[in-house]
């Protein structure tokens, strides 16, 4: 997916709170290709990050059954992952390496841009009634942001049980499991299922800052009650985190170690200054760098206009 307008993102330890918060994330509705609305909750004015994770959109579940659904044209990434998670529904992925793969619910599907890389990602036709899932962008660190570009699709992963509680990681480790997702900085994603009645208490570490997305059902994290497309950010410091059910649902949980760097961000690109942002929009406006997706029926996003003011890096928003 793509990011609508430029936004600088930030990073730097300094606005991680050192103890457990709760910060509940207002989301902001955009569209996005053929039929389908997210509800962007990160980058937001009140917070830019999560760890390494920079950007998460969540959609759906969307009746798509005489639509398009999903029609996102080949674009540009550099200096960042992306990862593909759906609940419901199927993305078909395609990208300058020659990736091929329809991503389908609670499989991994990966990409990661490096120095550069362009992708689609369209519901194949025909397609299921029915696409609910969530985009996420994660910030490379400055070691790797210009390693070679990659993909990968994990249908197999690890899972963690409890009563009441079913967890699949999709990247990093959660109570012991591994995700065999390539990461780059210490993090954690996975999806928690919930059934009617269960309280449990999820382990955690203390020296990663977390965030909870509700993406089904009704839940109250940490006595904070949750509906569907709501963001709970929940700061640092703690050990297990509170969860009870209030009806069936589902969350993403999100962290990872305060993100270090500071970053530019603008588009679908994360660099480290302005030039460098400028020049990776030349290189996609030129036809350079980036590649060629193939099969995609219909024309390349082109570039926005860059702002007048030259992008700097910073460190985060609160």
């Amino acid at each position: 997916m793509t990011a609508d307008e430029p936004t600088s993102v930030r990073g730097g330890r300094q606005d991680v709170p050192a103890g457990p918060v709760r910060e509940l994330l207002a989301p902001r509705e955009t569209a996005l290709g053929g039929s389908t609305v997210v509800r962007r909750l990160l980058p937001g004015l009140g917070r830019r990050m999560v760890g390494a994770w920079c950007f998460v959109d969540h959609y759906g579940p969307d009746d798509i059954a005489d639509e398009s659904g999903m029609q996102v044209p080949p674009h540009p990434h550099i200096g960042l992952q992306t990862v593909s998670w759906l609940h419901q529904g199927e993305v078909l992925h395609r990208d300058s390496l020659g990736s091929l793969q329809t991503v389908r619910p609670r499989e991994l599907g990966l990409m990661t841009s490096g120095r550069g890389i362009s992708h689609s990602e369209e519901s194949p036709r025909p397609h299921a009634r029915l696409l609910h899932g969530a985009q996420l962008w994660v910030a490379l660190p400055d070691a790797h942001r210009h390693t070679a570009p990659t993909f990968e699709h994990h249908a197999d992963l690890p899972e963690i049980t409890a009563a009441g509680l079913h967890g699949t990681v999709i990247l990093g480790t959660l109570d012991g499991a591994t995700s065999p997702g390539t990461t780059h900085t210490p993090l954690v994603g996975a999806d928690l299922t919930l059934t009617e009645g269960t309280a449990t208490r999820l382990p955690l570490q203390p020296d990663f800052e977390y965030a909870v997305l509700t993406m089904s059902g009704l839940t109250e994290v940490d006595g904070v009650r949750l509906e569907p497309g709501s963001m709970l950010y929940l700061g640092s410091g703690r050990r297990e985190l509170p969860l009870r059910a209030l009806a069936d649902g589902s969350l993403l949980l999100l962290g990872g170690e305060p993100f270090e760097e500071k970053l530019v961000m603008w588009w679908n690109f994360i660099g480290r200054s302005s030039e460098e942002i400028a020049q990776a929009r030349s290189d996609w406006m030129e036809g350079a760098r980036f590649g060629e997706v193939h099969g995609y029926d219909g024309d390349r996003l082109a570039a926005p206009t860059l702002p007048s003011v030259p992008l700097k890096p910073r460190g985060r928003a609160r």
